[in-house]
């Protein structure tokens, strides 16, 4: 999956000690599937330093993991742990991080909801009046990656080998929760636990060369 990183320049390497502190989701490397979001932001940092914005796209290895090896929260919309959440990193006033987890997901807490936020932490918008707002607020996304561990997880689109085989692990998983009729977890469970898929994690084997439904053809004739 591509994602996304607005800045004034252009990120050649991730520094997770020079990205700000209090931010949504902790100390860490943002980024977001929304193009649009990130050339917005790109745009308003690159006036604040006097410079052009730029956009500097990542690969983000959604399905090149396996879960449990990752300290992973995710958000699937506004709710009250999300502002929970959100309200305990901004509000940390220690050099720790707030949360031990790897990378959080979930959406932004823009300036017109970070108005929102001040105001119900004054006191003067109740967290049920709060959140009553979110639900007309327009889908947002981000990712950080708050470890050194998470950025293994994402790598420049020039890195083809990690690029292909991400490629065909999103085709293949799509084709087996359509012809089984099985959940997109189930789906990932399935493909992660296979043989095919251990054959095409070792770049050795360049098994990431052929075309993806030859090999949803061999992991099919597996699972069979």
């Amino acid at each position: 999956m591509k994602v996304y990183h607005g800045s004034y320049t252009e990120i050649t390497e991730i520094d997770l000690s020079k990205c700000e502190k209090n931010k949504d989701f902790g100390q860490g490397f943002y980024v977001t599937k929304n193009r649009k979001h990130a050339e917005e932001w790109a745009e308003r940092i690159g006036n604040r330093n006097h410079a052009i914005g730029v956009v500097t796209e990542f690969e983000f290895g959604k399905y090149l993991y396996l879960e449990k090896d990752f300290n992973i929260l995710r958000f699937s919309d506004y709710s009250e742990d999300w502002l929970d959440f959100v309200v305990l990193n901004r509000g940390n006033k220690t050099d720790d991080p707030a949360h031990k987890y790897d990378f959080v997901e979930g959406p932004i807490a823009n300036d017109k909801v970070s108005r929102r936020i001040y105001d119900y932490l004054d006191g003067i918008v109740s967290k049920n009046d709060f959140m009553s707002e979110l639900k007309y607020h327009e889908p947002t996304h981000q990712i950080c990656f708050c470890t050194v561990k998470s950025l293994q997880l994402i790598s420049k689109p020039c890195r083809k080998p990690v690029s292909a085989v991400e490629t065909i692990a999103e085709h293949i998983i799509l084709q087996l929760v359509e012809q089984r009729k099985i959940t997109e977890e189930e789906a990932v469970d399935i493909f992660y636990n296979s043989n095919i898929f251990a054959q095409l994690a070792d770049e050795t084997t360049e098994l990431y060369k052929k075309d993806w439904i030859d090999i949803f053809t061999e992991l099919k004739h597996e699972i069979s």
